[in-house]
């Protein structure tokens, strides 16, 4: 997946709520399916659709434990964001750049 639709992929599915709390609990350690779905309150279909967006993202992944191929835990992929964090420094070094010149401009326009 290039880099920019990876990108857009990660922000359409961090444009959820529900998913971005998924996130965060997932960054705290691997839970499975109705641990997340208990700790947002939803029910298991909608936590469903939520985990399949964010595996579809490439965010998240699941495993089954060998004991039992029934239950799925969920972790936060490695380095899915890392086109996101790559895009987000861009732009901000971006942003600095035009607002340190409209600085540099109204400072030069008050002399």
């Amino acid at each position: 997946m290039s880099a920019k639709r990876n990108v857009d992929s990660t922000l359409a599915a961090l444009a959820d709520p529900a998913r971005r709390r998924v996130v965060e609990l997932l960054g705290e350690r691997p839970r499975r399916a109705g641990e997340l779905a208990n700790a947002l309150k939803l029910p298991a279909p909608a936590m469903s659709r939520h985990l399949r967006a964010l595996k579809q993202s490439g965010l998240v992944e699941e495993t089954h434990p060998e004991f039992d191929a029934r239950v799925r835990i969920y972790t936060l992929k490695e380095g899915a964001m890392s086109d996101l964090k790559t895009w987000l420094a861009e732009t901000e070094r971006l942003w600095s750049l035009q607002l340190g010149a409209f600085k540099a401009h109204i400072e030069k326009k008050q002399k």
